[in-house]
């Protein structure tokens, strides 16, 4: 499967959940593209919870964020409707074909994301999400940082379910790539 490539241009028009176009690239702030797993994943769901509290520092640096899970529109509604974030429903997995973003059971299988799925089981309001019946578990993480050209900045493809960016490095990220 071709992965994107840094200096390769992106544009799309995606649809939240919630029904909103969302045009990439914004034309005035830089877009952070995140690849999640599956809707109820515990360890994307710490994750997003922890960018959703950091939301401020984001804008501040002139980032917006997306997030796309590989879940149907009524699972991302159960599990993220309260977010601040946008969140589009890929279930078909197009989007994640075309950016090249994968699977494996390395996914599940690495010991180093057991810590994050126990903390994300935490926030939780109901643990069928972890169980994901009918869900592709073993679906990697993906990032991706586009200037307002639409031009990727920077990439990172996941080796287990917990390798993704934090937004500490997304905010390094977004303060040291060239000018947009």
């Amino acid at each position: 499967m071709p992965r994107i490539e840094i200096g390769d241009v992106v544009r799309r028009t995606l649809t939240a959940a919630t029904g909103e176009e969302l045009q990439i690239p914004d034309p005035e702030r830089l877009t952070h593209l995140q690849f999640r797993r599956y809707a109820g994943c515990p360890v994307c769901n710490r994750h997003l919870r922890a960018t959703a509290r950091r939301l401020d520092d984001l804008a501040a640096a002139g980032v917006r964020e997306v997030i796309v899970f590989h879940s149907t529109a009524a699972a991302v509604a159960r599990y993220h409707a309260e977010l601040p974030l946008p969140v589009v429903a890929d279930p078909d997995r197009e989007l994640y074909r075309a950016f090249g973003v994968g699977r494996s059971a390395r996914a599940v299988l690495d010991p180093r994301i057991w810590p994050a799925a126990v903390a994300g089981t935490a926030g939780m309001r109901s643990l069928r999400g972890v169980v994901g019946r009918g869900e592709d578990h073993l679906g990697l993480p993906a990032d991706f940082l586009i200037d307002t050209a639409g031009r990727v900045l920077a990439r990172q493809y996941g080796s287990h379910a917990d390798d993704q960016w934090s937004v500490d490095q997304l905010l390094i990220l977004a303060d040291t790539l060239p000018a947009r």
